[in-house]
């Protein structure tokens, strides 16, 4: 009987689910002329529209289906997650959904209004000084209440379904349809996990499509170093990005190399100067994982024309800049940090606009 009763719940918190989604209408696809970059139009796919505000969205849908699904998540299950801020917030909003306990284990560092995103959700903050230690204290917290670990860093590349159904990769190629490139030549994703490069990847060779998948990884970070050297699977101690949500310390489970094109590493200030310069071209704020994605958009726009090739980049606009009015959009924090951006944002205006008028930062 209580099989029979948990089997009704799941049945109707995935409803719950689904019926969000229904609610819901697809991202937008935004459209930039690159006026020094002659054939080449880059494409922002806004995932900061979510009703949580960031591309997590997706993935934390994706990962309570599959724990519901694998009856991992019951009626009085305590849900946690590791996270760097966006994906707890994400998560917070589908466990109050369903009238779950939520409990994120975050590291000191992450900026407060992605802490009070999350506890506007319901969701409960367990802090840790080392962000090294998120994982094994995400599983301790479950371990002591019975509850259960969702894990987006194992779990992002196998949860949501690569070969389509309403998959990212499915949603960009369905909006550049009527555009003149409809088949982009490169596609430009961060990896937090890894989930969304391996979803990208992967429906890109299911489909057989000619693009190709760029991950922009920041200096500090695992990833591209891994993916150059496969012997290297962790960074030196005290080694660190300052662009939340995308590169890690080791090498997640849920990356998948293989089905990456190229990767870009992108210094700190360089992520933040293109933050700042496409805030004020779309006339709104953007998250930092964003401001990487553009340096290596940008790069690669570089290279079409030096070949004489014409074609479409598309990238996520990963997150809004709200949640980090304190940090990358606060001048005084960032002189704190003794991070250098203005002359880099102004350059990086001129080629996205063409000209710089009278402004300058």
């Amino acid at each position: 009987m209580k099989a029979q009763c948990n089997r009704t719940w799941s049945s109707e918190a995935i409803r719950q689910i689904e019926a969000d989604f229904n609610r819901s209408v697809d991202t937008h696809l935004i459209r930039l002329s690159l006026p020094m970059h002659p054939g080449v139009t880059l494409y922002l796919k806004d995932e900061s529209s979510h009703p949580t505000g960031s591309l997590k969205h997706r993935l934390a849908r994706s990962l309570f289906l599959y724990a519901l699904c694998n009856e991992w998540i019951g009626p009085d299950t305590c849900v946690i997650e590791a996270s760097s801020g966006s994906t707890a917030v994400s998560e917070a909003y589908f466990a109050k959904m369903l009238g779950l306990r939520f409990i994120a284990v975050v590291p000191a560092s992450t900026a407060m209004p992605k802490l009070d995103a999350i506890r506007f959700q319901g969701g409960e903050i367990h802090m840790v000084d080392d962000p090294r230690t998120v994982y094994d204290v995400a599983q301790r917290l479950a371990d002591e209440t019975g509850g259960h670990y969702l894990d987006q860093f194992t779990y992002a590349e196998r949860a949501t379904d690569w070969r389509g159904n309403n998959n990212i990769a499915e949603s960009i190629f369905a909006q550049m349809a009527q555009e003149d490139h409809p088949v982009p030549a490169w596609i430009v994703c961060g990896a937090g996990t890894g989930g969304t490069s391996a979803t990208i990847g992967r429906y890109i060779r299911y489909q057989r499509h000619e693009t190709r998948l760029c991950v922009a990884d920041p200096e500090h970070s695992v990833f591209h170093r891994h993916y150059a050297d496969p012997a290297v699977t962790a960074l030196p101690e005290g080694c660190a990005s300052q662009i939340e949500g995308i590169g890690r310390p080791r090498v997640e489970p849920s990356f998948i190399p293989g089905v990456i094109d190229r990767m870009i590493a992108v210094n700190d200030a360089d992520s933040i100067a293109a933050m700042r310069a496409l805030s004020l071209v779309l006339g709104r704020n953007v998250g930092g994982s964003t401001g990487t994605n553009l340096v290596a958009c940008l790069a690669i726009a570089d290279d079409l024309v030096a070949a004489g090739k014409r074609g479409s980049i598309v990238t996520l606009l990963c997150d809004g800049g709200d949640r980090y009015a304190c940090t990358y959009h606060d001048d005084d924090w960032l002189r704190k940090h003794e991070i250098s951006w203005e002359r880099q944002a102004n350059r990086i205006v001129k080629q996205l606009l063409g000209h710089v008028d009278c402004f300058n930062f």
